[in-house]
């Protein structure tokens, strides 16, 4: 997939997002399964075929009117799955806002994969779901996870106390979102040092 930026430079992704499928269950549920230590406390992810199941149940409905969205980030070279990027609790009407859930699969963590996927996943917030707002909470201690979205343009808005319930424990969480207006020249920023890295 290649995007371009205003000068016209084409960095070349290196991922693509697609939609879940029940075809993905064994590779997804092992990728899961080999990334217990990286997700820690971080991350529920799916990892039996019957939690996969349920994902699919929740993530893979039509675009028109789903409240929970689901991408998973493949390798354009060999469609290995690098990561997966949810919208969940998705609110229309006067709000048109999601949550992001995000997390990388090993052994593909911290090689630049989960930025271009999330670069995709913001042109398709916007543009294909219609969303104005995504926000993302993340935990303090969790500093790739803080890193990654701020490299991606979100703003710090908050910190939320005990926000979420993970590993069993209610944990606080910082809070950070990308408007759509905003994404337009902070997509350009992020493209062209995409293209730097190249």
């Amino acid at each position: 997939m290649v995007a371009r930026t205003k000068k016209g430079a084409q960095p070349r992704f290196r991922v693509y997002l697609r939609r879940p499928a029940r075809r993905d269950a064994g590779q997804f549920v092992d990728a899961v399964r080999a990334s217990r230590r990286l997700h820690g406390n971080w991350v529920a992810a799916p990892a039996t075929p019957s939690a996969f199941r349920d994902y699919l149940a929740r993530f893979a409905k039509p675009l028109r009117g789903a409240q929970h969205v689901g991408y998973v980030a493949a390798t354009v070279e060999d469609d290995a799955l690098v990561g997966v990027l949810n919208l969940s609790e998705i609110v229309r009407g006067a709000f048109e806002s999601a949550y992001l859930g995000y997390y990388a699969l090993a052994p593909f963590a911290a090689r630049g994969y989960m930025t271009e996927a999330l670069v995709l996943l913001l042109d398709a917030a916007y543009r294909d779901v219609g969303l104005h707002r995504v926000e993302a909470n993340v935990q303090p201690t969790n500093v790739r996870s803080l890193a990654l979205v701020e490299r991606a343009g979100f703003v710090r808005e908050g910190y939320s106390r005990r926000y979420v319930k993970v590993g069993g424990r209610w944990r606080d969480h910082v809070r950070l979102a990308m408007l759509a207006e905003d994404w337009p020249r902070t997509r350009r920023a992020l493209l062209a040092r995409l293209q730097d890295r190249a």
